[in-house]
């Protein structure tokens, strides 16, 4: 544990998570993921490279791993990914979920670039409540290569 005088160069990180939700609970999630720095790992908008390959692999795999968890619509950009990923009974967390989506691709891409830092920490989420945001996130991850360049997380 660092003394006081040292104290300032650690800084506490907001917890993302909504307070007190459950994230085993089933329901529909609207997530996002980005590259440590927002580096531009996965190719261009639209044309995945081999790293990008790997990201969406590993969403494919994601019911293969995980009974009760469905990948309902998802877009690998290039220092991101949006995703509804949706859990449908008790037995999966999202951050557990996520947390070994991350690791596998992680470790796929260490296999050919050990020394790349893929992820930044944690991820983004929403919990999507009403048939309305779902739809509108759905157009969101739909439309997001071709609007690549209005994103928030776009960098050149």
């Amino acid at each position: 544990m660092p003394d006081n005088a040292n104290s300032d160069r650690f800084h506490s990180r907001k917890n993302p998570r909504l307070k007190n939700y459950d994230y085993a609970k089933p329901n529909y999630y609207f997530i996002t993921i980005c590259t440590r720095e927002k580096k531009c790992l996965f190719g261009e908008a639209g044309n995945l490279n081999a790293h990008g390959k790997i990201a969406e692999k590993g969403l494919l795999e994601i019911d293969k791993h995980f009974q009760d968890v469905t990948v309902d619509k998802f877009v690998v950009m290039p220092n991101h990914i949006h995703a509804i990923i949706i859990l449908t009974g008790q037995a999966a967390n999202l951050s557990v979920v996520l947390g070994q989506y991350k690791a596998f691709v992680s470790n796929q891409i260490h296999r050919t670039d050990p020394q790349e830092t893929v992820w930044q920490a944690s991820f983004h989420d929403h919990v999507i409540r009403d048939q309305q945001s779902y739809e509108k996130i759905w157009l969101y991850i739909d439309t997001n290569p071709a609007n690549w360049k209005k994103d928030c997380f776009f960098t050149k």
